[in-house]
């Protein structure tokens, strides 16, 4: 009876260590999206900034074409790695509020969480 005891507390504890898993993946996978984001953005500042350089600190029209050439690229980035987080973002929302746990006690502060109401300290 101890052995099949402590083997049900075994499995309830290895589900709620599933379910702890799964949640900081999520939160990982958020952070990994915004790294994602900031490269962008530090690429397209990059190419703006040396597009500005090109044009303000040499002449020539050769300068002058490559400098609006890498400031339309910067800006082109920062387009496309906005659309790209703002992307992932909806589909790792979808994500996580449609996870449900499967353990009462996560159950019940998931659905706190939802409701905008805080669970009990």
């Amino acid at each position: 009876m101890a052995n099949e005891k402590t083997r049900k507390d075994l499995e309830v504890q290895e589900k709620q260590n599933t379910e702890i898993r799964d949640s900081l993946a999520m939160e990982r996978t958020k952070l990994a999206n915004e790294r994602t984001f900031l490269a962008y953005m530090r690429t397209a500042m990059a190419l703006v900034l040396a597009g500005l350089t090109l044009i303000r600190f040499f002449e020539g029209t050769l300068y002058m074409g490559l400098g609006a050439l890498a400031i339309v690229s910067g800006v082109g980035v920062a387009l496309f790695g906005y659309r790209r987080f703002t992307k992932k973002q909806e589909a790792i929302t979808h994500h996580t509020t449609a996870y449900t746990p499967t353990s009462p006690m996560h159950a019940e502060v998931m659905a706190q969480e939802r409701a905008g109401t805080t669970p009990p300290s």
